[in-house]
């Protein structure tokens, strides 16, 4: 008699996505990334979209929109340094999990290696465009003074 996760069929596909994975013998705590990479990527949504209710874009009131965060929203400065904080983490260890598949030769897998260079594409653009995106809080440009004037007011005219 065959047991029931190998008969049953929705326990069977969960059985085969969870249980039967084939890992290595060798499993050291180098396979953790991919788990905080989803706990992070989580994170950074969750607080993004709550951040993003409260935050004005507009250049004469971004940074008084991120004071308003900080001191006046209810848990405010909790969720814009777990936002700031969350996405250093969440670059160190796509980097680490990276030098993971690199050093266990995982890219001997060609699925595996596609679909991990397409999530890796695919989060660089998310962090560029949610970088340059929003104009009122350029904080490389405005940091600046000589480019502060040009492209504050010659964008805006």
């Amino acid at each position: 008699m065959k047991p029931t996760r190998k008969t049953h069929p929705v326990i069977k596909i969960i059985a085969i996505r969870i249980l039967d994975l084939p890992t290595p013998i060798n499993i050291s705590l180098w396979w953790n990334y991919g788990s905080l990479l989803g706990l992070f990527l989580f994170i950074q949504i969750t607080t993004g979209i709550i951040l993003a209710i409260h935050y004005v874009p507009n250049i004469e009131l971004a940074f008084s929109s991120l004071t308003h965060i900080s001191r006046n929203v209810n848990w405010g400065w909790i969720l814009h340094n777990s936002h700031i904080n969350g996405a250093s983490c969440f670059i160190l260890f796509i980097y680490l999990h990276i030098a993971r598949g690199i050093y266990y030769c995982s890219f001997r897998i060609k699925e595996v290696w596609n679909i991990g260079v397409r999530i890796f594409i695919a989060s660089i653009a998310t962090a560029f465009i949610g970088y340059v995106l929003p104009w009122g809080q350029i904080r490389f440009l405005r940091s600046h003074s000589n480019y502060k004037y040009f492209f504050c007011y010659s964008l805006h005219r």
